[in-house]
């Protein structure tokens, strides 16, 4: 099973696209689902969703449909001596979405280095105890194919844990020439492409461009290897980005129909269905 979406699933520059013209806030999730089987969750990195607000999420989507949820900030970033106590109440509250939750993301700010491996390694155990960790590592030394990497790798082929694994070329290959690009280009980390599995989830977060020809020609390595993870018996999940993911959704199909996957979101969108009508 290919998971395929976005960055986040709530996105109103979507009316007319993948929802309908006229959808409300609270019809942004099932009509997303109706397209896209998971997405990053981007939401909970910034905010506690309420308990009626979790019911709510699992109960707009369909049984197929997989969650990943990042850790708040609070514990990732800003994480103090009870950051442990705060992971626990946390991912029991998270129990509601089920077996929906495949991935909880860790991402760790570039400051999370060697020094801070200990640290790491416990919040990584903690959430493996209930849930399949994605670790997100953005610190160079975690990239430099050597001491430090494979103390990493070790540790999460230890947990079966993943690691995320971040793809910004295109993003990077072009000038900043408006606002969008200047904003992810400063917040979008730019690191090595280290296309690697731990575990059945391999995790892919794709950062491109509003030009669809440029993500196309850094994507394509991608067109080999998750079919191989495929064909491994893995579960991808595989999450694309463009600047302010207004085409994030688009980027997502493109990329389904060169991989030439049957996936429910080249089924045609509520703007499409409304275009043939007229």
């Amino acid at each position: 099973m290919l998971y395929l979406g976005c960055p986040v699933w709530a996105n109103p520059k979507w009316k007319n696209a993948i929802y309908t013209v006229d959808a409300k806030a609270t019809d942004f999730l099932p009509q997303y689902a109706r397209y896209f089987n998971s997405a990053e969750g981007n939401t909970t990195f910034y905010a506690d969703p309420s308990d009626d607000t979790l019911k709510r999420w699992q109960q707009d989507t369909p049984e197929h449909y997989r969650f990943t949820l990042k850790v708040p900030q609070r514990i990732s970033h800003h994480g103090g001596a009870d950051s442990l106590v705060q992971l626990a109440d946390w991912l029991k509250r998270m129990a509601v979405l089920g077996q929906k939750l495949a991935l909880v993301h860790l991402q760790l700010p570039a400051r999370t280095g060697p020094a801070d491996f200990g640290q790491i390694s416990t919040l990584v155990e903690q959430i493996s105890q209930q849930y399949r960790c994605a670790l997100e590592v953005r610190h160079p030394a975690f990239f430099d194919k050597g001491q430090y990497e494979i103390q990493l790798h070790k540790m999460l082929q230890h947990y079966k844990a993943e690691r995320v694994v971040i793809d910004s070329r295109a993003l990077f290959s072009v000038p900043a020439t408006t606002q969008a690009l200047i904003d992810a280009q400063a917040k979008k980390p730019r690191v090595p492409v280290h296309a690697i599995s731990f575990s059945q989830t391999p995790m892919l977060r794709f950062i491109g461009t509003d030009d669809m020809a440029v993500n196309r020609q850094f994507y394509q390595p991608w067109l080999t290897k998750v079919p191989q993870w495929l064909d491994e018996g893995k579960s991808p999940f595989c999450f694309f980005h463009t600047p302010d993911n207004h085409l994030a959704p688009q980027l997502c199909r493109q990329f389904a129909q060169d991989l030439a996957y049957a996936h429910s979101c080249l089924a045609p969108w509520p703007g499409e269905q409304q275009f043939s009508l007229l």
